[in-house]
């Protein structure tokens, strides 16, 4: 039996094969080596806390499914590069992006290169941008705002990371 006072918390999890992106990146480490350019088979799940409607659920899968799956789609098959790399410099072009860092330089097809607003295309970063993105279309589609939500990005199986955006509270 439940004490008389208890805490609940309702979450929704989107996940599976529709939530995946294949994408090429390269990061740089701590110690100033970048990697090869590589790709990934990346999956992504998100999962969304927010308190039970009148109906008796938080949110509509179909609503997180959609938006999860078009934020993916940008991404698919293209080439991620970080846009806000301290050291990196991205000329884009009409229809090529050229790479430059330290003594590395790419060229690739314009059409193939996603700039994304983050600073390294670490899974973390890519989890914190999906989540960012996510937020922004769930509040267009959704009566309840979420109290937390959580994207992990899977690079490989056993390797992800994950970032939790909640609404941050006032100090008192």
């Amino acid at each position: 039996m439940l004490p008389s006072t208890v805490n609940e918390s309702y979450s929704v999890r989107v996940a599976g094969d529709a939530m995946g992106f294949a994408a090429a990146h390269f990061i740089t480490l701590d110690n100033g080596e970048t990697e090869p350019l590589h790709g990934h088979d990346y999956r992504v799940a998100a999962e969304m806390t927010a308190p039970l409607g009148p109906h008796r659920y938080t949110v509509d899968f179909v609503a997180v499914e959609k938006a999860l799956r078009g934020l993916v789609r940008e991404l698919d098959h293209r080439t991620l590069l970080p846009e806000r790399h301290p050291a990196m410099q991205i000329d884009v072009r009409e229809s090529e992006v050229e790479v430059r860092l330290a003594a590395r330089r790419w060229i690739l097809p314009r059409r193939d290169c996603v700039l994304l607003p983050i600073e390294n295309t670490t899974a973390e970063a890519l989890a914190r941008h999906l989540a960012a993105e996510l937020w922004s279309k769930l509040a267009e589609h959704v009566v309840r705002p979420p109290i937390a939500l959580r994207v992990e990005v899977f690079e490989s199986p056993g390797f992800s990371a994950a970032c939790t955006l909640a609404p941050a509270t006032e100090p008192r």
